[in-house]
């Protein structure tokens, strides 16, 4: 919506990971650097985890980016609370097998000679494994169980494991030991610090074309770090509502203003309190000005937001109202899909509750 206003070529700060606007942070780096070795080492569980939005599925994504390069096969499973033959059934599926209405050892055959066809063409197989924070012991121990797959002594699949912090308190319980006794590295994802926080803007920014429109304020990108605490997903979030907090208001420059009225809605709208955001941007924060023959106008950014407020204005809001109609439409779409999905999940339960009734009376 705001690029053509910025002459932007792509928007800056999506929530969707893209391995094009990758930041290799510190902390990124390393977590990589573990993945890479995972992959040279082929055996074991490779771990890393990280709060919310510090960046897991980015490095999912670098990841498989990567294997395009290597003699590696490959599928991610993203898992919810399922137990552990439906979590054979998300793997099974992954390599393109059979799964429905098959048996637990129907399943793991299946997956075992796949893994063997593999590596007898001189692949090695990896099981990437998302939000394993979600899974309860017994799918875990799946997994372990998967890892005893081996040929000529070596492990016929591989698996990294992703997670949010609490998935580290649940490798420590009682009953993991076994687990804990594969883990060949395992890595804590934390949030960027101040000085990384600016570089991951700009980087942002510069790979989306940005050429200097808009401009920000001294102190904003320190004030995004406050208020972002240097998590990726909200630095997006807060970036992506200030970009389109200048375009709705028409400005060429960001400044402390925008930001806290940016900050003041985001608290409003998770129940804060106004006041939350007076450590974040500083009362008489000065507003950056805007350049001149930027606009044809010089004076404060806020003067410019004045000119030309009646058919700009229609014509963004024009373009806002575009936009939540498409995001209507991808939404029912979307619980479409996941009716029908319930839906064979349900026809699926049913035909098995079918099958051992009639075992019964038999």
């Amino acid at each position: 919506m705001y690029e053509p206003f910025y002459k932007l070529t792509a928007k800056p700060f999506q929530l969707s990971p893209d391995p094009r606007f990758f930041f290799s942070s510190s902390g990124h780096k390393r977590a990589l650097a573990y993945l890479r070795y995972g992959l040279k080492q082929g055996e074991g569980f490779i771990i890393v985890t990280g709060n919310v939005g510090t960046g897991k599925s980015t490095l999912v994504n670098i990841l498989f980016k990567l294997l395009a390069k290597e003699n590696v096969v490959a599928t991610q499973v993203v898992t919810t609370q399922m137990g552990p033959d439906d979590l054979l059934r998300m793997v099974a599926a992954g390599f393109g097998l059979p799964y429905q209405r098959a048996s637990k050892a129907a399943l793991l055959l299946g997956i075992e000679e796949y893994c063997r066809a593999c590596v007898a063409e001189g692949k090695r197989v990896l099981l990437v494994v998302d939000e394993a924070q979600a899974l309860p012991p017994k799918a875990i121990e799946e997994l372990r169980m998967l890892s005893n797959f081996q040929s000529g002594g070596r492990s016929l699949l591989q698996s990294f494991l992703l997670g949010q912090r609490e998935f580290r308190q649940t490798m420590r319980s009682k009953g993991f030991e076994q687990l804990r006794q594969r883990v060949i590295a395992a890595y804590h994802l934390k949030p960027l610090d101040e000085k990384e926080t600016h570089d991951y803007i700009m980087h942002r920014l510069v790979t989306a074309g940005w050429q200097g429109d808009p401009s920000f304020a001294p102190g904003i990108f320190e004030g995004v770090f406050q208020f972002t605490e240097g998590v990726p997903r909200r630095i997006n979030t807060l970036c992506d509502r200030l970009l389109l907090y200048g375009y709705l208001e028409g400005l060429h420059a960001i400044g402390h203003k925008a930001l806290r009225s940016v900050t003041e809605d985001i608290i409003e709208e998770h129940g804060g309190a106004d006041d939350d955001v007076s450590g974040v941007v500083p009362e008489g924060a000065p507003e950056l000005r805007v350049p001149s023959g930027d606009d044809g106008a010089g004076g404060t950014a806020a003067a410019g937001t004045r000119n030309g407020a009646g058919a700009a204005q229609s014509e963004r809001l024009s373009a806002v109202e575009q936009s939540v109609a498409g995001l209507a439409s991808t939404l029912q779409k979307e619980m479409a899909l996941l009716r029908e999905a319930l839906l064979e999940q349900a026809r699926s339960g049913a035909d098995k509750g079918s099958g051992r009734d009639k075992g019964e009376r038999e």
